[in-house]
């Protein structure tokens, strides 16, 4: 396995991989910590436990050295009042230093004492050696471990504790975790595509789902694209079937008018006809749109040769709106290539072109130029129409927008800059505009590429005098 094969640094999968980890350091920690903890407190005596019998030989050693036989004995029956077990006071040969000797059974038991330290494995009360704390070698208390002090009184009680509620404790933050990590953020993109079922285009995601660095934070500013993609083209949609009603109704109406109207056959017809082709390019105008903002199909692409697509797109334009050659100027070098689809990039300069001398005065020149940028071609063409207000440069590229009042000219839908904007954007490419020093500069920033050996102009020249696919349209 490479290391190229490892998920990235900010993966789902190192959050889960440390969470187990930690949770399985955790549990080792706890069963060795926890382990010894309860191995004290049900094989070993307790502290009080401890106290108390020390405590009893020292009362035995100060007996015996008050009294010798009759003091020990003495305090032994004063013993018997307070505990109810067994109780000795032997010397260092194991006979007992009271009055009353021992018995076979009990000298057999003090073959096997237990000391303080001890763990108490056996079932039942042991026995217990405690030596004098003064002086070892006198003497010991001998002691049968009186019930209370047993050890593991709770032992069934601790074992549930530390096999179950414990481990099902942590394995309950365990879950917790993995549900704040995993299950919350799957329920928000639920929520979100139960949202889009519901129409309701505007709900997004929460900034703590979609600021996330890992797979569901993709996922999540994903979602949001495309939430926010959709709602944009619905709303493009219902915006171009309002504005194409809109524009519809004026040529409807004069229409109906010429139905009315007693004009002669020939003119009645004429108007018909204009009328209708006027119509029939308003709607593949609009539909081209609608179909260059939603498709997301690649287009395929090929170098093109920016000087000669100009040569034949201009010698169009001046044929179309009479203009002499000499007003169109080119300064783009000869080895300006960009990679694109050549029927969409010529219907994209060709309808700047159109707008740009649709807005340019008479003896206006119209000028178009270029420079590298890297790995694209920053390419511009000026007009004399003497530009629009610094508001409106962002709006003269949507779709029905004609801004009439404030540069010279007719005709038109409103739609040529929203078509070549939106054909720039499919090919990797922008398009953005501002004011030059006479005129409306309108900037398209295209993908570079390498010459290609075969004429581009030849590709689409031979047989008519525009790429194929390529028509006039109307512009903004």
């Amino acid at each position: 396995m490479k290391w190229s094969d490892l998920p990235g640094r900010h993966s789902l999968f190192w959050k889960l991989a440390c969470l187990l980890v930690a949770f399985c350091l955790l549990m080792i920690w706890l069963s060795w910590s926890w382990g010894r903890y309860m191995e004290v407190r049900n094989q070993f005596l307790s502290d009080e436990a401890r106290h108390t019998l020390s405590h009893y030989a020292a009362e035995a050693e100060q007996a015996w050295s008050a009294g010798q036989q009759a003091g020990v004995e003495q305090w032994l029956q004063g013993m018997q009042q307070r505990e109810a077990s067994w109780v000795g006071v032997i010397g260092g040969d194991l006979q007992s230093l009271g009055d009353r000797p021992l018995t076979d059974s009990e000298t057999q038991r003090l073959t096997f004492l237990r000391g303080l330290d001890w763990p108490i494995h056996k079932k039942g009360r042991p026995w217990l050696r405690v030596p004098f704390p003064g002086d070892p070698s006198v003497g010991s208390l001998v002691i049968e471990l009186p019930e209370r002090f047993l050890p593991g009184q709770y032992r069934v009680f601790w074992r549930v504790i530390t096999n179950g509620v414990i481990p099902g404790l942590f394995t309950l933050l365990l879950c917790v975790g993995l549900y704040r990590l995993l299950v919350v953020p799957l329920n928000q993109l639920r929520e979100q595509a139960n949202a889009w079922r519901a129409d309701q285009l505007n709900v997004r995601l929460s900034s703590h789902t979609t600021n996330r660095t890992d797979e569901l934070g993709e996922l999540g500013r994903a979602f949001d694209h495309m939430s926010e993609r959709l709602q944009s083209t619905v709303a493009l949609q219902q915006q171009l079937l309002r504005d194409l009603s809109h524009e519809l109704r004026t040529p409807l109406s004069r229409l109906q008018v010429a139905s009315e109207s007693e004009q002669a056959l020939p003119q009645l017809r004429e108007r018909v006809a204009r009328e209708v082709a006027g119509m029939q390019r308003l709607v593949d105008d609009t539909l081209q749109l609608a179909w260059l903002d939603t498709e997301r199909a690649p287009l395929p692409g090929e170098a093109i040769q920016v000087q000669a697509l100009w040569e034949m797109l201009s010698e169009n334009a001046c044929y179309e709106s009479g203009w002499p050659a000499d007003q169109l100027h080119c300064s783009v070098p000869a080895d300006c290539w960009v990679q694109g689809n050549l029927n969409t990039l010529a219907q994209a300069l060709e309808n700047v072109l159109r707008n740009a001398i649709r807005h340019s005065p008479p003896g206006g020149v119209v000028r178009l130029a270029g420079q590298r940028d890297g790995a694209h071609w920053h390419l511009w063409l000026e007009d004399e129409g003497g530009g629009v207000a610094e508001q409106d440069l962002s709006r003269i590229f949507d779709p029905f927008i004609r801004l009439d009042g404030s540069r010279p000219g007719d005709g038109g839908f409103g739609l040529g800059l929203s078509i070549a904007r939106n054909a720039v954007l499919r090919q990797g490419g922008g398009m953005w505009a501002e004011n030059a020093r006479k005129g409306l500069r309108l900037n398209l920033l295209l993908i570079a590429s390498e010459p290609c050996t075969a004429p581009v102009a030849r590709g689409f020249s031979e047989t008519s005098h525009r790429p194929a696919g390529l028509r006039s349209s109307p512009q903004a």
